[in-house]
């Protein structure tokens, strides 16, 4: 799926130091580009990757995360807005700043950095914004209407920035990921894990290589003519609802 004729592109993907953002990362480097990764928490990187220290929730943070990146590796070309929370409980428990928080980091956040992004991008007539959504932002899940809203907005925003920006050479996808191994999947029990597996057509769980490799070619030049688009990585689960 290596595309040579995008490769050694400034690229960016928030909350890129674990999970799958971390494997979107890799997987671009692996392609040949200059990587930046966002992160909250100090944590080693793998060789080759930048990491800028960032809160998604605050503008002038995230302003000063993309100044870092464009004096490293120039502007950003691709964006991949992955940074997200998660506060689950049942509504009648939620509070609103459970709500409120997911919101402003998973939807707001994608927001601020996409607005950010698309300076560069609209100066260059170029770029490639890709936003990591959810199953559950499609579906919706018990105890996660806050998780569930933020990322079905993502949904809204990619839609909306084709409509602004598609004449200018900026394309902008939502990849929707079903069951992922990491390291929250793990921690659930054998039982829940089981549970899960039955409504999963593949009959397994994703490997996060197999989302990042979905990311690396809605960015690529192979893809140019997609956008708007909701990408399922999820087994049929969604059956591409």
């Amino acid at each position: 799926m290596t595309d040579t004729s995008t490769t050694g592109r400034s690229v960016l993907i928030t909350g890129g130091n674990r999970g799958i953002g971390l494997a979107i990362a890799q997987s671009f480097l692996a392609n040949g580009d200059k990587v930046a990764v966002t992160y909250r928490s100090a944590s080693e990187l793998p060789a080759g990757i930048l990491g800028v220290k960032a809160d998604v929730t605050d503008e002038a943070s995230v302003d000063a995360a993309f100044t870092e990146v464009e004096a490293a590796h120039g502007p950003v070309e691709v964006l991949v807005a992955n940074a997200g929370i998660t506060k689950d409980t049942l509504l009648m428990r939620m509070s609103e700043d459970d709500f409120t928080s997911v919101i402003d980091t998973n939807l707001t956040g994608a927001f601020r950095v996409i607005k950010r992004a698309s300076k560069g991008m609209i100066r260059a007539r170029k770029g490639r914004v890709v936003l990591i959504s959810s199953v559950s932002g499609m579906f919706g899940a018990p105890g996660q209407i806050n998780y569930s809203a933020s990322k079905s907005g993502l949904v809204g925003i990619a839609r909306s920035l084709t409509r602004e920006l598609g004449g200018r050479g900026i394309t902008a996808n939502v990849i929707a990921p079903g069951f992922i191994n990491t390291d929250m999947t793990a921690e659930l029990t054998e039982a829940t894990q089981k549970d899960y597996l039955t409504k999963v057509p593949a009959g397994r769980f994703a490997e996060a290589s197999e989302v990042a490799n979905v990311v690396r070619w809605i960015a690529s030049d192979e893809a140019a003519y997609i956008s708007g688009a909701i990408i399922p990585v999820d087994g049929g689960l969604g059956m591409g609802h």
